[in-house]
């Protein structure tokens, strides 16, 4: 047990309190750890503020959620017209509907922001592996979280939209329709699945979400904030044990935040009042209308946050599954040609190829798509151990690495767009492309990132006052 802090008795009654809480709660000490003495790199710029953004829309949504819940019916009988009692009945509820609405589009923006500024500083990197790991377990929680609230409001696209992401889970060999059945909760998408989805939007994910991004703050701060010279402050530090490059997050990085808070509830408050629809992209005109299992909309396509993964959905045909068995053979050939091994690792290469290239002539085309779209999201996870360039941030790496970079962005953009359009031979040709870009990216990274010659990396962070 810890020793009991002393206090004067004349003492004012603020620093009483804060002592009797202390030597009960380390309520100082997590201010210091977290905000008062935590240092951070002086050197932030604009891409650091999406961090504090992504907390800001998260607590927007629980909040949201939490009154939303108040009014919202879990039932396939009520749920869309509860969803317009709140819009048109309960006091402020269409306020808290968009809010909650607009906040949804809101935390993917904020998200792939945060994303890409990890991408291209080298955040993912030694030390921070573990930080990383975290972000994309928030992400995929957050991707759950979305696809369950969009059935919720039982509209058209709500029930199209989760009866085709469902059936997609049949594909699975053996295991598919008792899989999708267990999903479903019954036959067809209705009251079960609606009841499942609400549980786990509402209670179960929200809880994982929570405990991940705990835990990625907490490795984020144990191991200390990456900079856009990707220089680890802690190397060099003053007599009195602090960083020479780092600054305190409280107020420095507290005031910053509260600026970038101000531009984008602009916008955010913005959106709300005079485009909450965002013409279609946040709001899909058919969710206007009651969910109808008759009759089915002419286009069904998931909201614009999921839309570069379903067009790699949509991308894998059998002609497709062709072209990457071809990859999958000419990789395996390169190995075992270009690398020296023992020759019971090329054995073992050769017979790991000839395995997947007839499962994927056997197995249908479908279930293939779901596995591009899923592992689109898992690779992320391998990042750090894919990366072996000498340095982290992009302002050290060799010049054409900025334009890599830069491509990897407009790709993943025209997928996004792709997967909002209808099907088209031309559109499925882009995203075919699109989709071997992508993964190329990632799965060359080992190759492509040793190329080139890097830039010196300073041995202090560089910084100009302003």
């Amino acid at each position: 047990m810890a020793e009991m802090k002393e206090i004067s008795p004349n003492a004012p009654a603020g620093a009483k309190l804060l002592n009797w809480i202390d030597n009960r709660f380390p309520l100082s000490q997590l201010y210091n750890d977290h905000l008062g003495q935590y240092y951070a790199p002086k050197n932030f710029n604009f891409f650091y503020i999406f961090g504090g953004l992504s907390m800001l829309v998260l607590v927007i949504q629980i909040l949201t959620g939490i009154f939303l819940v108040m009014h919202y019916k879990p039932d396939a009988a009520l749920a869309f017209g509860s969803v317009e009692y709140i819009m048109r009945d309960v006091p402020w509820g269409w306020l808290i509907r968009y809010m909650h609405s607009t906040g949804a589009s809101a935390f993917f923006i904020v998200v792939y922001m945060h994303m890409f500024r990890g991408l291209i500083y080298g955040s993912y990197r030694k030390p921070r592996e573990l930080v990383w790991l975290f972000g994309c377990g928030i992400f995929l929680c957050l991707m759950a979280e979305a696809f369950m609230g969009y059935l919720l409001p039982w509209g058209q696209m709500s029930y199209w939209g989760a009866q085709v992401i469902v059936n997609l889970f049949a594909a699975v060999p053996f295991v598919g329709p008792d899989l999708a059945l267990l999903i479903r909760g019954d036959y067809v998408v209705g009251d079960a699945t609606l009841n499942r989805f609400f549980s786990f939007h509402v209670i179960a994910v929200p809880l994982v979400l929570l405990g991940l991004v705990a835990a990625h703050i907490i490795a984020l701060h144990e191991v200390g904030s990456n900079n856009p010279d990707g220089v680890e402050i802690k190397a060099t530090k003053g007599a009195d044990g602090h960083p020479l490059d780092g600054i305190p997050f409280h107020p420095y990085y507290t005031v910053h935040d509260i600026f970038a808070v101000s531009m984008f509830l602009m916008v955010f408050t913005a959106i709300i009042f005079f485009a909450p629809e965002a013409g279609g992209y946040f709001l899909e005109y058919n969710n206007f209308i009651p969910a109808d299992p008759l009759k089915t909309p002419l286009h069904i396509a998931p909201v614009w946050y999921f839309t570069p993964f379903y067009s790699m959905l949509r991308a894998i045909t059998s002609e497709m599954v062709l072209v990457l068995i071809a990859c999958v053979v000419g990789a395996a050939a390169v190995s075992v040609w270009k690398i020296k091994m023992p020759a019971v690792f090329k054995i073992v290469i050769v017979g790991a190829a000839a395995v997947v290239t007839a499962m994927m002539l056997s197995i249908d085309a479908k279930f293939w798509g779901v596995v591009i779209m899923g592992g689109a999201v898992v690779i992320l996870f391998f990042l750090p151990w894919l990366d072996n360039c000498a340095v982290k941030s992009i302002r050290y790496r060799p010049s054409w690495h900025k334009y890599l970079y830069a491509i990897f962005v407009v790709n993943f953009i025209v997928l996004a767009y792709l997967g909002v359009q209808p099907p088209s031979p031309i559109g499925e040709r882009v995203s075919q492309v699109g989709t071997l870009f992508y993964f190329g990216f990632f799965l060359l990274m080992p190759w492509w990132s040793e190329m080139g010659e890097t830039k010196t990396v300073p041995q202090r962070v560089t910084f100009t006052a302003h």
